[in-house]
């Protein structure tokens, strides 16, 4: 099997697993208790999140553990909204992109159903990208937050973060990024960004489902949207997943530790591999950025196929890949982020992307490259 959905997820790697092991075994505690195995838990959660705070250049106060990405999503928008509002009412508008994850898109509009917020979208140009000036065009006095992704999970597009951030701040609003596909890929230093929150997960790094991590800038006001024993310096109760932090720690330090070296290779591998397949298959387009993509995502639409069964066909193939979202899986609508770009929706309904992760190799692409070509001649030969 050649595995190319890592946007998806990936296996959990073996230091991770190591790292973790004594928090699922022998020191077992609850780090609330005052006890030695509670303490013992205590300590391997505090240095969980140095560890994390390290690599995001913050302080450990400003991070809270949650179960994945969308949770942290969900907590950024929603409790960054509502507590903005709670202080000035005034405040009743919030800032998505056209391309978010649905974590983003559903926490807004759940703001519009329940809170009485209206959602302004900003627009993308044709390759998924926002540009500062879109953004400043949505942006009012009422504006309680903006949410724009780091890059994307579909097309792999990298928005100009540092920029759009500036941007919001011009009219004094904070600006969270969902940042899961950009963890282990880009730079994530908070400070030179400029967020003031940010969302990352950990099973797209080599850590198991079920943790992530919400970075949230000192002086942001949150509301929190679990309610209990007030952990997480108030703003997740409830018992800490610490094996899950240790291995999201140690994933996220792995991760960025040789980013820069894996960047460089999978970007080169994922060019001669797009080259290959735009080559290989008459009519194939290329969707997302040219240049400022993911070293790790590429994505096509083939005309004249479905996508499911190119995914069929290659699954045959020994290839594994996917036809966009995880997330949306299942749905017979074309993905709205295609169509936010401008593809029509029946060429939208043919897209494939692959994601890789570090691992990958020039003989795993190649073999791909192959596949795809016989694989969409096969399926526009049956009638698609």
């Amino acid at each position: 099997m050649i595995f190319l959905d890592a946007a998806a997820t990936t296996p959990v790697r073996r230091e991770v697993l190591e790292a973790m092991w004594p928090y699922l075994t022998s020191d077992f505690g609850n780090p609330s208790s005052h006890h030695t195995l509670g303490e013992a838990a205590a300590r391997a959660l505090a240095a969980a999140r140095d560890s994390v705070a390290a690599v995001l250049g913050c302080r450990p106060g400003e991070l809270t553990f949650t179960s994945g990405g969308t949770e942290a999503d969900n907590l950024a928008v929603k409790g960054i909204a509502l507590a903005r509002q709670a202080a000035n009412p005034k405040l009743d508008r919030v800032v998505i992109s056209a391309v978010e994850h649905p974590a983003v898109e559903e926490s807004a509009r759940y703001l519009e159903r329940f809170h009485g917020f209206k959602v302004d979208v900003v627009p993308v140009d044709g390759t998924g990208l926002v540009t500062p000036t879109a953004l400043r065009a949505v942006l009012r006095p009422e504006t309680a937050l903006a949410s724009i992704m780091y890059a994307n999970n579909e097309v792999g597009t990298v928005q100009p973060v540092a920029e759009l951030a500036a941007a919001a701040h011009e009219h004094g609003v904070p600006f969270h990024t969902d940042a899961v596909q950009a963890a282990g890929w880009l730079p994530l230093e908070t400070g030179s960004l400029g967020i003031d929150a940010m969302s990352i997960s950990g099973h797209k790094l080599g850590a198991p489902k079920g943790c992530g991590v919400l970075f949230v800038r000192g002086r942001t006001r949150i509301e929190p949207l679990i309610h209990g024993g007030g952990q997480e310096r108030g703003r997740r109760s409830g018992t800490e997943n610490v094996a899950g932090a240790v291995g999201m720690a140690t994933a996220l330090t792995l991760s960025q530790a040789v980013q820069e070296q894996q960047r460089r290779r999978v970007a080169a591998l994922r060019n001669t591999f797009i080259d290959a397949v735009l080559a290989g298959v008459p009519g194939a387009v290329l969707t997302g950025h040219p240049s400022r993509r993911l070293p790790s995502v590429a994505s096509f639409c083939f005309p004249g196929t479905s996508g499911e069964s190119v995914l069929l066909e290659l699954e045959r193939q020994g290839v594994v890949c996917s036809s966009g979202s995880a997330c949306a899986a299942g749905s017979d609508a074309p993905s709205p982020v295609l169509t936010a770009l401008g593809i029509e929706p029946e060429v939208a309904q043919t897209a494939v992307r692959f994601s890789f992760d570090a691992a990958v190799t020039e003989e795993d692409l190649n073999a791909a490259a192959g596949a795809v070509s016989h694989a969409v001649e096969s399926v526009r030969a049956l009638g698609g």
